[in-house]
């Protein structure tokens, strides 16, 4: 079982490379931003999820531990392969898909190639519990947003304003990864008690200026 390689990148195809370790060539299939990293003639280290069928053994390489943790999160969903997984990796970073998941945006999952609605609703659904454990030790949409952005945690109590206020934005027109985003961060300027009047007011003031910009 190959768990990592280290050697020189021999040639970068749409989604794999080629790494030459002491003159043996391994063929790694990679997500587009791990392979937008990689440039032939120079060294990689590459950590290795090595798949073994019955007709095939295919080498999948990430440069980061946290990247190789997602793939192998998002291939316990049902529909989702090797190949739509890495996919999923080149449209967005581990720290974006806990985001995505935490605001339960699936519009960021549907620009990957080979996931539809239904099955980004699926990903969503199944992986909610689960994601946050890769990097947090638990999950919670406040818990989430507060660890990407280094913020100070959110109020216990901002929780289900929060879930008013970001679904208010989003009938309003906003992304939902947008809506929670500014929400999140209102919640934690206002602490414990905040309505989620206030919530969308502020809120809507802060994405104007970011609008502006």
């Amino acid at each position: 079982m190959i768990a990592k390689l280290k050697g020189l990148v021999d040639s970068v195809g749409e989604d794999y490379a080629v790494v030459d370790v002491s003159g043996v060539g391994y063929l790694v299939f990679c997500s587009g931003k791990t392979l937008a990293k990689l440039a032939v003639g120079e060294a990689a280290a590459l950590h290795v999820e090595t798949h073994v069928r019955e007709d095939h053994i295919h080498l999948y390489g990430f440069l980061e531990v946290a990247e190789k943790e997602w793939f192998n999160l998002l291939t316990t969903v049902q529909g989702v392969g090797a190949k739509v997984g890495l996919s999923i990796l080149s449209v967005a970073t581990p720290e974006q898909l806990l985001q995505t998941i935490a605001a339960q945006d699936k519009t960021t999952l549907t620009r990957a190639s080979g996931v539809g609605p239904k099955l980004a609703v699926r990903i969503l659904t199944e992986l909610k519990d689960k994601a946050g454990k890769i990097a947090l030790g638990g999950f919670t949409p406040q818990g989430v947003a507060a660890a990407v952005a280094g913020a100070a945690p959110m109020p216990a109590a901002a929780g289900g304003a929060m879930e008013d206020a970001i679904s208010a934005l989003v009938n309003l027109g906003y992304r939902r990864l947008e809506a929670f985003e500014a929400v999140g961060k209102v919640a934690r300027e206002q602490g414990e008690g905040v309505d989620s009047s206030t919530l969308i007011r502020l809120a809507l003031k802060l994405l104007g200026k970011e609008l502006a910009r």
